[in-house]
């Protein structure tokens, strides 16, 4: 019915695939693949860099990042839910050789400023080098501000280190930003990166291509990204069957990703409204979303009861046990994308309606 587990289960639409069928071919290891570098100089150009870089994945472009700002011993200031530090396997230590520094989120996603000045390692040899500050945006689907980000650039610039985003969903915080600051989407998500070195921002997250993210920077970063990439196995070949879904969601899918938030504020206000009414949903607590990501927690003895029954119904959602100053919760975590609509939004309340009445 609804496959709410995460925006990477999204399948290319017919208008993508038909792109993908037509897609002019060459070899991208021998840089002559059209579709590819017409993808690169569009990303580039929308963003505000010099060049971008197609690559398999978002930990893999993150990675490469982190080993082209970054040598052997050098340090990474980085946060501790941030992706590149939890999520993607310890690459930046086991591959990069790079020491991450890793600080507390603040309640709203952000690192607080003082903390990630007082990470900086002096000049002494008893130390790693600190030389990148890494940040996400969204993080959790939370959004961090213009202004924030605005202030980050501006200290790694004041203490001469390296800046990095990691926006696999720059483009929803894009979106949730863009009417603020009276901007269109595209020119808010290129506001987000003024002042930053790199950005690594996912295709086949809300975007809705099968495969594939871009890492974007200056002309010579980029040249030391692609032979990190060499090394990591990231050099593929006929890529423009991948590169043109790049570019027809670039082209046709940000605006949309309004619908997807606007489907997770109202699964969160359902789900709100049904917890508040029905003494079965009584543990249920709905956290507000930003963009398109719900969050959810409820008692350990609830979930063994509602995710079975989700799942006979054919919802899926992921779920997580953590340790509150409560007691034990599950976190169940709810994206909304291209593939989930406001009816099946409407059918998923509906299920856990039938199931609080049981």
């Amino acid at each position: 019915m609804a496959d709410f587990r995460s925006d990477t289960v999204t399948q290319p639409c017919a208008a993508m695939r038909q792109a993908m069928h037509d897609a002019k071919l060459g070899d991208d290891v021998f840089n002559d693949d059209p579709t590819t570098l017409e993808l690169q100089r569009y990303a580039a150009e929308l963003l505000g860099f010099d060049a971008a870089l197609f690559a398999p994945s978002g930990t893999q472009t993150n990675l490469i990042a982190m080993m082209s700002h970054c040598q052997r011993g050098d340090e990474a200031i980085v946060g501790q839910q941030w992706h590149t530090y939890k999520w993607e396997g310890g690459g930046m230590a086991v591959l990069g050789s790079i020491q991450p520094q890793p600080l507390e989120l603040q309640t709203d996603g952000t690192l607080a400023l003082d903390d990630i000045a007082g990470a900086i390692k002096p000049d002494d040899p008893h130390f790693a080098r600190t030389r990148l500050i890494v940040i996400e945006n969204t993080v959790g689907g939370k959004v961090l501000p213009l202004a924030y980000m605005r202030d980050v650039a501006a200290l790694a610039k004041d203490k001469g280190l390296k800046c990095h985003i990691d926006g696999a969903r720059l483009m929803n915080a894009a979106v949730a930003l863009a009417g603020e600051h009276q901007l269109s989407p595209q020119q808010m998500a290129r506001q987000l990166c003024q002042g930053y070195d790199s950005v690594s921002l996912c295709l086949s997250k809300g975007l809705g291509c099968p495969v594939g993210s871009l890492l974007l920077g200056s002309a010579d970063f980029i040249t030391r990204a692609k032979r990190a990439r060499k090394m990591l196995g990231g050099g593929m070949r006929q890529t423009g069957v991948l590169t043109a879904a790049g570019l027809y969601a670039l082209k046709h899918n940000i605006e949309r990703l309004a619908d997807d938030h606007a489907n997770a504020c109202y699964l969160a206000a359902g789900l709100t409204e049904l917890a508040s009414r029905l003494p079965v949903l009584q543990s249920l607590t709905v956290i507000a979303p930003q963009t398109n990501i719900v969050f959810t927690d409820i008692t350990p003895a609830l979930a063994e009861r509602l995710l079975p029954y989700l799942a006979q119904h054919g919802i899926h959602v992921t779920a997580s046990r953590y340790q509150a100053q409560q007691g034990a919760l599950m976190r169940l975590r709810w994206v909304c994308h291209l593939d989930i609509s406001r009816v099946q939004v409407e059918q998923t309340l509906a299920v856990i309606r039938q199931f609080a009445g049981n």
